[in-house]
């Protein structure tokens, strides 16, 4: 056991989309009784409404910071008596890292570097590093990724989420930390910024705009809902083996253009064999170095006695529920 259940835990980012969703199913767990100390510094994408069910718990304390401050993290390992460093955070826009790949470089690569430095003055902290499958680069029309594919990625996001992996398994084998590192699928489900894929759908859905798709929509991607994204992380962290890591995967592989209609198809109650595509999807030009497609194995993680518990159909419809109800309640979720 990597983290026993009763631990002490440091998760930085835990005020974003994935981290407070793990953080909210840690205290789901009625065997869970250690302390969650969340350090984000809240950027646009983060919100702390997020984890508002978990503010009132003594367990859970939030500190708005930046993980770049390398002396005050060093103070939270040691006052808090941390046991391991669960390690969210990061810019994680494609997009975005086209336009400004510095804050990607800053925050991915630099950021996890200063985590790194800390841990190596308190050894006996487990330190794992959450990865996403774009460091592996496309895939072609078959096959999938596994946790040895070589590295190739396409984008500035994913090229400073790799830089970021290496430090982690060189300071493993270099100083001899204790790591793990998880490569996930696409997320999806409540309170991620609308800057995504499904999130951005549904607010142009829900103004009666039509949706606009890069190229030709027939980019491959396999989907997870976020709480079994969490789910995943516990059995790494309860059941996995120190200096491995570990896929994540979900139960689907769609295309974004499939994606997209099953999201109108449910937004305006209408199957989607009688959608008129053209009335509702606009295809925009594809952005540079778009991948064609990711699927990953997760065998190995199942292996631990994990399996995802809501396909693509279940986890579609909880996530365009909370949406309209964020619409009605206080607009579409833009982070804050």
């Amino acid at each position: 056991m990597l983290v026993k259940k009763s631990a002490n835990l440091l998760i930085t980012g835990g005020s974003g989309f994935m981290g407070s969703a793990f953080i909210r199913f840690l205290f789901e767990q009625t065997d869970f009784s250690g302390r969650v100390i969340n350090v984000d510094l809240l950027t646009y994408a983060s919100s702390k409404r997020s984890l508002a069910s978990c503010e009132s718990s003594p367990r859970y304390t939030f500190y708005q910071a930046n993980i770049h401050h390398q002396a005050f993290i060093e103070e939270l390992l040691l006052n808090h008596e941390i046991d391991a460093v669960i390690h969210f955070a990061a810019e994680t826009h494609v997009d975005r890292s086209i336009q400004h790949p510095e804050v990607f470089v800053d925050t991915n690569i630099r950021g996890t570097f200063t985590l790194l430095e800390c841990i190596r003055k308190y050894p006996h902290i487990h330190f794992h590093q959450i990865s996403t499958d774009e460091v592996f680069g496309s895939l072609g029309e078959g096959g999938t990724f596994h946790e040895h594919t070589p590295y190739r990625p396409s984008s500035p996001y994913a090229a400073s989420k790799a830089a970021s992996d290496h430090l982690v398994s060189s300071y493993a084998k270099t100083y001899g930390l204790s790591i793990t590192i998880s490569h996930s699928v696409n997320n999806y489900g409540p309170f991620q910024h609308r800057e995504k894929l499904i999130p951005c759908m549904l607010h142009k859905a829900f103004q009666n705009k039509k949706l606009p798709l890069y190229g030709s929509g027939q980019q491959e991607r396999s989907w997870i809902y976020v709480d079994d994204h969490a789910f995943a992380l516990w059995t790494i962290l309860t059941k996995g083996e120190k200096g491995q890591a570990y896929g994540i995967c979900g139960t689907d592989i769609f295309t974004n253009l499939a994606v997209v209609k099953k999201i109108l198809s449910t937004v305006l109650d209408v199957p989607e064999n009688q959608l008129d595509e053209s009335a509702y999807i606009s295809h925009i030009a594809d952005r540079p170095g778009h991948d064609f497609r990711y699927a990953l194995d997760g065998k190995k993680l199942h292996s631990l006695g994990y399996k995802p518990k809501i396909d693509f159909a279940e986890g579609l419809k909880k996530t365009i529920s909370w949406y309209k109800k964020e619409r009605y309640a206080n607009t579409a979720f833009s982070g804050r």
